[in-house]
């Protein structure tokens, strides 16, 4: 995690990428499990994805029905009418089972992280918005804050109730799960735009990353940093 320099003076541009932040112990283990995880199932989900690239809305969907959306790539099952003359390797068998360890991983990260954050005050001192403005420069600016809280307190519990919500399993027992969001199918295509969210929300966070000074910042999110 690293600051914004967009809207800072050159000079505090160069101070700023001369310090580290410092970060706590569990933040840092989390992170890094939380990138692995993370990375296991994007590519895991590409794989399930591709095996029925077409999304519905409602409880139902199948190659006979249509389709809310298609992606533009060829399915790795024949069954699925892409409009291309091949299918791609089946790999479903073995993505959708690292796919779900991958996910419990990331739950148990996010929950040991949001215990962690609030009994240690993390959220409270680092991503509640600062009043009057903290002008630190290894503080979180507001933006960088608000992001935060939205992708640990919203964006991750989607993907969480989505992926329960698209389990035959779980919704037998609790109907509720994908009701609440339309349907299972409903869920897959709420998981899937979530997933895109997630990574854009990744990309930005490794340009601010570069832009504040890499070396400095992921050093300090592996041994943990002081400032300079």
């Amino acid at each position: 995690m690293a600051d914004s320099t967009w809207n800072a003076p050159a000079t505090r541009v160069i101070a700023q990428s001369e310090s580290a932040p410092h970060h706590a112990l569990f933040v840092r283990v989390t992170h890094w499990l939380t990138f692995l995880s993370f990375l296991a199932l994007l590519v895991t989900g590409a794989e399930i994805v591709i095996s029925h690239p077409r999304f519905y809305w409602g409880d139902e969907g199948n190659p006979n029905t249509p389709a809310l959306f298609e992606l533009p790539i060829p399915a790795s099952r024949p069954w699925v009418n892409t409009g291309y003359p091949y299918v791609l390797p089946d790999q479903n068998g073995w993505s959708r089972s690292l796919h779900f360890q991958a996910a419990w991983l990331c739950v148990l990260t996010g929950l040991f992280y949001t215990v962690s954050g609030f009994a240690s005050r993390h959220f409270q001192t680092n991503l509640l918005p600062a009043s009057p403005p903290q002008t630190d420069d290894r503080t979180y600016n507001p933006l960088q804050r608000l992001t935060y809280l939205a992708v640990v307190f919203a964006l991750f519990p989607l993907m969480i109730w989505t992926g329960l919500a698209m389990s035959p399993a779980l919704t037998a027992g609790f109907p509720l799960l994908a009701s609440a969001v339309g349907g299972h199918q409903s869920a897959r295509t709420l998981h899937f735009f979530a997933t895109l969210l997630l990574v854009l929300f990744v990309i930005g966070h490794v340009v601010m990353v570069w832009r504040a000074g890499f070396k400095q910042r992921v050093g300090a999110m592996i041994t943990g940093g002081h400032a300079k």
